[in-house]
């Protein structure tokens, strides 16, 4: 089950201490309400240390209520859609009043997409919109959680609701945010849905015949090196068939390469490029998969050209 497998790669992999019942600031962003059930949770503690939470059992909601325990003082970026969201956590069995995980006690925080096509429902209905500094108190319904099915893994039997109580450590955005950059003739055309997916639409002429590269987002970042390891969004296809053959979008978000690790026509499209860059890249056989002899389950052949467009969100230096 997708959604319990995510959340045990989360779970096992001074301001205010009282709820804070007044709205708070979160853009445009509209966050999950607070209600009568999330706000009798008692959250006490520092920012940044597990807190202690105590709460009368069973609890039971319709829907994800969502409580604001401490409001970061700044509130410049928050948590929407495909960001991703560095937090501590502590997670509970809402029905039978168990602690079922803590990233403090595991000493690593997790990272969370805020896409609930990955996560839980009702996790994602808890950090969205939340602010760096913010912590939130969560109570999940099954419906929003592990519903009729239950979690073993985590001591959740089938029916039972959760308490996730979060502190928001940073947030980063889960598409490239450079600005925009004009087409270039003759190179396929790319469209962005609301959330940041591309769509593709290849000219029908031959495709060129060496490696292209094209920048439709010109970012600020830190710059890849070679052999850098890069956090991207992308999406492939084929220039011969028109058909998608691999994306990170719509599964479980952004994915990380080595650029000395990918074929050599994607690593030459990211070195260089700054992070927040969204890259088009034109990839001709020999700089692809042509000399392995093409990539059969993908669909492609030894003489296949294929195109990419990626999404520069992070770089962290090759070691040494």
């Amino acid at each position: 089950m997708r959604t319990a497998a995510a959340l045990v790669l989360a779970g096992l992999v001074a301001a205010s201490l009282t709820a804070c019942s007044t709205p708070v600031d979160t853009g445009d962003c509209k966050p999950a309400g607070s209600g009568s059930v999330s706000d009798s949770l008692d959250v006490t503690g520092e920012f940044g240390s597990e807190p202690t939470v105590e709460f009368s059992k069973p609890l039971s909601v319709d829907t994800t209520q969502r409580t604001v325990e401490i409001a970061s003082e700044k509130r410049t970026a928050f948590a929407e859609y495909n960001d991703e969201v560095t937090i501590n956590f502590v997670l509970y069995n809402g029905t039978t009043g168990e602690k079922l995980s803590s990233s403090y006690a595991d000493g690593q925080p997790a990272v969370f997409a805020v896409n609930e096509d990955v996560y839980l429902p009702g996790l994602i209905k808890t950090i969205q919109c939340a602010a760096p500094g913010d912590r939130l108190s969560g109570v999940i319904p099954p419906a929003e959680a592990f519903g009729a099915e239950g979690s073993p893994n985590l001591a959740v039997a089938a029916g039972e609701s959760l308490v996730f109580v979060v502190d928001v450590v940073s947030i980063s955005a889960g598409i490239a945010t450079g600005e925009p950059q004009p087409p270039v003739e003759g190179l396929p055309t790319v469209t962005l849905a609301e959330d940041g997916t591309p769509t593709i639409t290849i000219p029908d002429t031959d495709p060129p015949a060496e490696l292209e590269i094209a920048l439709l987002k010109k970012g600020d970042g830190a710059v890849v090196g070679d052999g850098d390891s890069v956090k991207v969004h992308y999406v492939g296809m084929n220039w011969n068939t028109k058909e998608i053959f691999d994306q990170s979008w719509g599964g479980q978000g952004p994915a990380t390469f080595a650029t000395d690790q990918v074929v050599s026509g994607f690593g030459q499209a990211l070195v260089g490029q700054a992070v927040g860059s969204q890259v088009l890249v034109v990839i001709p056989p020999e700089l692809g998969y042509g000399p392995s002899g093409g990539n059969a389950g993908a669909g492609i052949g030894a003489e296949d050209t294929i195109v990419f467009v990626i999404d520069i969100l992070s770089t962290t230096p090759a070691a040494g």
